[in-house]
């Protein structure tokens, strides 16, 4: 998927940020300005039809803008689900080149087949000896149901993409911040686990884990 968001860099991140915190203190500034011009028609100014009028586009005005950071921090969400994959890409095509020997390393896979539409964080596999596929799904609060998720996409894999039905199949779930016992129980499951930390990607799996391999 071809999208704005897969390019977003720390520091577009950080402006967002700065842009949302202004306009914050835009909106704290104008409700200060509602409850002064509040106060000022209860004491009995003159000009309170003006008054009125002007304190009523002032509270349309300041809804609107509540609804665009509303908007803004929704979008940012998603904005960081990209951002994660992206700074750790780098180190995750190292080790997955490295580590299990991987040929083929595919970001964002997407496959349309059976009347299915599936995307695959990163897809990678390797013929010869090696013969494996490798699914990693990134994911920047790493909950209970990204389990699930991961070891759908692998059962459902050879369905998708026959191509690699002869290879084994191996899961990494990765992410930046993990719900408590998620990564045990990924583990338990069979699966890699790793953490993204300072722009790189490290598997977690403690030493002599043993991965569940789905043929």
């Amino acid at each position: 998927m071809s999208t704005d968001t897969e390019h977003t860099s720390w520091d577009d991140l950080r402006a967002m940020l700065r842009a949302l915190a202004q306009q914050s203190a835009e909106t704290d500034r104008q409700i200060r300005e509602l409850r002064l011009a509040g106060q000022e028609t209860s004491a009995g100014m003159k000009d309170t039809d003006a008054r009125m009028k002007e304190t009523d586009a002032l509270m349309k005005q300041t809804g609107r803008r509540l609804d665009q950071i509303g908007l803004q921090i929704a979008g940012l969400g998603d904005k960081f689900g990209y951002f994660t994959e992206g700074m750790a890409l780098p180190s995750m095509e190292r080790l997955l080149t490295e580590r299990f020997g991987m040929e083929n390393i595919s970001p964002r896979h997407r496959v349309r087949r059976l009347g299915r539409e599936q995307e695959y964080d990163v897809l990678a596999w390797a013929n010869g000896d090696v013969n494996s596929v490798v699914l990693v799904e990134v994911k920047s609060r790493v909950r209970l149901d990204a389990i699930e998720q991961l070891l759908a996409q692998i059962e459902t894999l050879p369905q998708m993409l026959p191509e690699l039905a002869g290879k084994a199949r191996l899961g990494i779930l990765a992410g930046v911040d993990w719900q408590p016992e998620v990564e045990q129980a990924a583990q338990a499951a069979g699966l890699y686990t790793a953490r993204i930390h300072d722009e790189m990607f490290e598997l977690t799996t403690p030493s002599g884990f043993a991965p569940k391999r789905w043929a």
